[in-house]
């Protein structure tokens, strides 16, 4: 019974500066590398339900949110991401929100330059 080994990293940004470390994940005969299990062999969580999962969104590969069972390859960046300061669409509406208001001020300026 011979094991597999996938070579992954490790990218911690719960806690400030995301921290990198190489990590070797060992597969026994007829088990499929997830991402689940790594987080598990790693030591990260103890399982699925595990508190330190509890948000959505908390971990990936290579910047994109993966799925518990999600599969995971020789080589992946596993990353594990901390809770969202600002809400990206609370974001993008103000972003939207001061280019209209712009292009309302513009239009203002033009009426009131025609009228001179």
């Amino acid at each position: 019974m011979a094991d597999c080994f996938i070579n992954l990293t490790l990218c911690d940004a719960r806690q400030g500066e995301p921290v990198l470390k190489p990590f070797q994940l060992s597969l026994d005969e007829g088990q499929s590398a997830t991402v689940g299990l790594a987080l598990v062999k790693a030591g990260i969580v103890l399982g699925p339900d595990d508190p330190v999962l509890a948000r959505k969104g908390c971990f990936g590969v290579f910047g994109k949110r993966k799925d518990w069972d999600s599969p995971i390859y020789d080589g992946d960046r596993l990353e594990l991401y901390s809770p969202l300061l600002i809400d990206p669409k609370t974001v993008r509406r103000k972003k939207a929100n001061q280019n209209q208001d712009a292009k309302f001020q513009a239009a203002a300026a033009k009426r009131k330059a025609r009228r001179l």
